[in-house]
């Protein structure tokens, strides 16, 4: 009998190995090797952890780059399945591994931050909540998640590579009767980096200052624009939802010479369970308290992610209290629905009228031939239900001389487009990245399908409608 011979490739830092012989009864044997990796991919002063892993034969040129996806291979009848989150080819020719997986680390510990705050929130007195020029809430997790995910950026991927467009600065925390403030963020930071080990991330030598503070969240003063590499980072969408224990969204994405080339997005409060989506945040409370906290239930959120130009979008639940993130964390795919009847599609806008008008897309709806009631839901936590095939439309036209911003989209567009979904302004044009701060040039609104059937009637009915309207 024959059998094939295989070589292991040894990744770029091997630790140690060691090697096992098995024979069966037919005295066919094969080799089973225990390689000591590095685990997960870190740099600067980010912590490297160790993990054994087994492989039959082969090490892929992704491990190589000491990533800290699950590399365990099988070979059978000479087909070799890989049982990994990217395909070979795509870890050959991607410039994003690296990135990906610290963008998803950052905003799993973000997530963890926000949680623990808004669990005090909702449960006090809001004497942390305070208001922006725009009058909208600003809570300590606000500055608290963009100090934290900046201090990992910069020392995971080196600080003279990171560049921050945010939508915090440091000019209200840095005002004389904004101590207190300061003070609870300065604090809510340290308490989020000391549990960093559990991410895979070092936590600092020693905890933060107030100066040290005030300066990591004041590095994220880009402006962005058309050329070069920078992030976009909104550390809590949805604030109002946040504040009353709803949905919320920690949005992170890398744009590269205007285009979006990886999203992460956090959503706390949404249930790897679609079906309790849509109860109201007392009866999300109500349940948490009756549900053990070591469980694998709903109230566990997720995160979402995807990188442009794999044609895939994943989740996985967020890290569970008292366990160690390991990569990919239980990460399943997720594609946008397949209906295509309006009469059957669920769609989705903003609660807030402020910035969008509800009785246009109703009228939309009823034109279009969707018959649901709308599903109002706070923050990018709508792109979340369109990617991960729980709705199938989100519809948005904001009232004259609102500008949309490049942090509440970037993230949410290229999940959908990558789940199989489409993203445009009303005109059926690309969002336009490459702007700055904002979505300039946006016609009149901006429409996410499930799918090109759908999207294609709702252009048709913009443009038959809009005259009508007054935006």
């Amino acid at each position: 009998m024959s059998f094939s011979t295989t070589t292991i490739i040894p990744p770029r830092i091997l630790l140690g190995k060691t090697t096992t012989t098995y024979n069966n009864n037919n005295n066919d044997a094969f080799t089973l090797t225990h390689v000591l990796l590095p685990q997960p991919l870190v740099r600067g002063s980010c912590s490297i952890s160790l993990s054994r892993t087994s492989y039959i034969g082969f090490v892929s040129k992704f491990d190589q780059t000491c990533s800290s996806s699950s590399p365990i291979m099988e070979e059978k009848d000479d087909d070799q399945k890989k049982l990994n989150l990217f395909s070979k080819s795509e870890q050959e020719k991607d410039d994003y591994s690296k990135e990906l997986d610290v963008a998803v680390r950052a905003v799993q510990m973000a997530c963890s931050l926000c949680q623990r705050v808004q669990d005090t929130l909702i449960s006090k007195t809001n004497h942390q909540v305070q208001s922006k020029d725009d009058n909208s809430p600003v809570t300590v997790a606000d500055w608290s998640v963009q100090a934290v995910v900046s201090w990992i950026l910069s020392e995971c991927l080196g600080s003279e590579n990171i560049s921050i467009v945010a939508e915090e600065d440091v000019q209200t925390l840095s005002k004389s009767n904004a101590s207190e403030l300061l003070n609870s963020v300065v604090k809510t930071v340290n308490e989020c980096l000391a549990d960093a080990p559990r991410f895979g991330v070092q936590k600092p030598k020693s905890s933060l200052g107030t100066s040290e503070v005030l300066d990591i969240i004041s590095r994220c003063n880009s402006t962005g624009g058309p050329s070069g590499r920078f992030w976009v980072l909104d550390p809590v969408d949805g604030t109002l939802g946040f504040v009353r224990g709803d949905q919320y969204a920690v949005a992170l994405a890398l744009i590269e010479d205007g285009e979006v080339v990886l999203g992460v997005l956090g959503c706390p409060n949404y249930p790897m369970r679609k079906e309790w989506l849509g109860y109201q945040h007392r009866y999300h409370r109500i349940v948490s308290k009756l549900t053990p906290p070591n469980s694998d239930s709903w109230n566990k959120g997720c995160v979402l992610y995807a990188k442009k130009g794999s044609g895939k979008a994943w989740m996985q639940p967020l890290l569970n209290v008292n366990k160690m993130f390991v990569w990919p964390n239980h990460a399943k795919q997720v594609f946008v629905s397949s209906i295509d009847n309006p009469a059957l599609a669920t769609f989705c806008e903003p609660v807030e009228k402020a910035n969008s008008s509800h009785s246009f897309t109703a009228g939309l709806a009823h034109s279009v031939g969707l018959r649901k009631q709308p599903l109002r839901v706070y923050s990018m936590v709508k792109y979340a239900a369109i990617g991960r095939g729980d709705a199938e439309v989100f519809m948005k036209f904001a009232r004259a001389g609102y500008k949309e911003k490049i942090w509440d989209h970037a993230a949410g567009v290229i999940i959908i487009q990558e789940a199989g979904g489409v993203v445009t302004d009303a005109g059926g044009c690309p969002l336009d990245f490459s702007k700055g701060l904002y979505l300039e040039g946006l016609d009149r609104g901006i429409i996410a399908c499930s799918g090109a059937s759908l999207h294609g009637k709702i252009i048709e009915a913009v443009d038959a409608s809009w005259g009508s309207s007054s935006l």
